[in-house]
């Protein structure tokens, strides 16, 4: 599997995964998830360190997303996630919302993030790419 993204060639295995552990290792902020459902591989194909790449629909607790929606201050976008094809007709059906502080927030373990929080639902979609694997 190769996709493009507005970051580079995304390339994987193409595997729909729904284990937890890699999220929340990296991803704390989202606390205990109910559920995901996610792809991850690496950028590129060049020589030298490599860049990962990890696209998910996590269902959170309700509680944690209200949380983000209250402390973030998220707003509705206009632009889907730029996630790959196997994620994309798993993403929430409302609207979306995001923000900077709401991407500072849940970046973590060498990971930069795209985060998007469900307006009405609980459910955070991210586009995240690092250099931990």
């Amino acid at each position: 599997m190769s996709e493009k993204s507005a970051i580079g060639e995304k390339f994987g295995d193409g595997e729909l995964r729904t284990d937890l552990e890699p999220l929340t290792k990296r991803f704390s902020a989202l606390g205990t998830p109910v559920g995901a459902e996610w792809m991850g591989g690496t950028l590129g194909d060049a020589p030298g360190p490599t860049t990962y790449w990890i696209d998910a629909v996590i269902e959170v607790e309700p509680a944690v997303a209200d949380e983000l929606r209250a402390t973030y201050a998220p707003e509705a976008v206009s632009t889907p996630p730029d996630v790959v094809s196997g994620i994309q007709d798993k993403l929430p059906a409302g609207p979306l919302l995001s923000s900077d502080a709401l991407d500072s927030a849940v970046a973590g373990g060498g990971f930069a993030t795209d985060v998007y929080v469900a307006q009405d639902e609980p459910f955070v979609v991210l586009a995240a790419y690092g250099s931990s694997s």
